[in-house]
Order: C-alpha cells, then structure tokens, then sequence
C-alpha cells in the first residue's frame, strides 16, 4: 500500500475523542498519526494500520 506523509486515514475504530480521522506524519515500519480531532499523537505498527484502514485522502 502506497502511504505517504501527509495523507489522512479514516481507520475502523474512532479515537476516543470521536475522530476517525488520522494525519500521517511519519512512515516506515511503523507509522506516526496525528489525532484530527484532538491532536493525540500514537505509533502504530504498519500491518495494523493497513488492516483497519477504511479510506485514504491524499494531502
């Protein structure tokens, strides 16, 4: 899957703050998401991102 920074995943399970929405900000083995709703930051294993990613938006 071609993820890249910048890009907003809607994930299966809202944060939560009610957000389903997570900014990339950095990619790799694993990723770096930025909360859109709240601004919480997590690292998240790649294989689990991509298995509960619902939609991607380009930046």
């Amino acid at each position: 899957m071609d993820i890249q920074v910048g890009d907003v995943l809607t994930l299966k399970k809202q944060h939560p703050c009610g957000s389903r929405d997570w900014e990339v900000l950095r990619i790799g083995a694993d990723f770096r998401l930025k909360c859109m709703g709240c601004g919480h930051q997590i690292m998240i294993a790649r294989k689990l991102a991509e298995k509960n990613l619902r939609d991607l938006k380009r930046k």
